[in-house]
């Protein structure tokens, strides 16, 4: 089993259409459901997992891909933004390869989100 060191985070800007190009890391009966941009790149929910896209360097040629199936997760849990000076809402999870945690920047719908990965899970 892998083990991350301290806490994997993300940052999720905005929704935004599927990628083009993410059909070539799909497995057979997999299907792409939502995307959300990231800093450079993007996050993706299929029905069997969530795959991170993750350009690195000064070009962003170099791309790290994290893929972590639902069947992973023990737990999660979301947290709507708060008031005027909070307002990133906040998804942790807790996966056989350790804590995630995703900061969602205003404008995700968090319900929609929990929804996502409840479906994916439960």
């Amino acid at each position: 089993m892998a083990v991350t060191q301290g806490i994997l985070q993300w940052t999720l800007i905005s929704e935004c259409p599927v990628p083009n190009d993410v059909n070539e890391l799909l497995v057979e009966g997999e299907v792409a459901i939502a995307a959300y941009k990231t800093f450079r790149d993007s996050a993706i929910f299929t029905n069997k997992r969530l795959i991170v896209r993750d350009a690195q360097g000064l070009t962003g040629k170099k791309v790290e891909i994290y893929s972590l199936p639902y069947s992973s997760i023990y737990m999660w849990s979301t947290e709507n933004a708060g008031s005027l000076f909070d307002v990133n809402a906040e998804v942790e999870l807790w996966t056989k390869a350790g804590h995630i945690k995703v900061n969602l920047k205003k404008g995700i719908d968090i319900r929609k989100f929990d929804k996502l990965i409840a479906e994916a899970i439960l």
